[in-house]
């Protein structure tokens, strides 16, 4: 007999891996969004943080973790 058991295929994080991430990436761009709360005409600083952050929200999953090829994969 055979088991039929579902694997996840190679690099693929596990579940608790992708909420960590998640988690991670949505307040980066929490985080950018609540910088705006501080932005004034004199003061330009919050939105180069907002923009900072809001780029590495989208950057880090896409580039450094590896997952932006995958729309192929069955």
């Amino acid at each position: 007999m055979s088991k039929n058991t579902s694997k996840a295929p190679q690099g693929e994080n596990n579940l608790m891996s992708t909420v960590i991430i998640f988690a991670v990436m949505m307040a980066l761009f929490l985080g950018s969004i609540y910088s705006l709360s501080f932005l004034t005409l004199g003061n330009p600083w919050p939105m180069a943080v907002c923009l900072g952050l809001f780029a590495l929200a989208f950057w880090i999953p896409q580039t450094i973790l590896g997952r932006s090829d995958s729309a192929g994969e069955n």
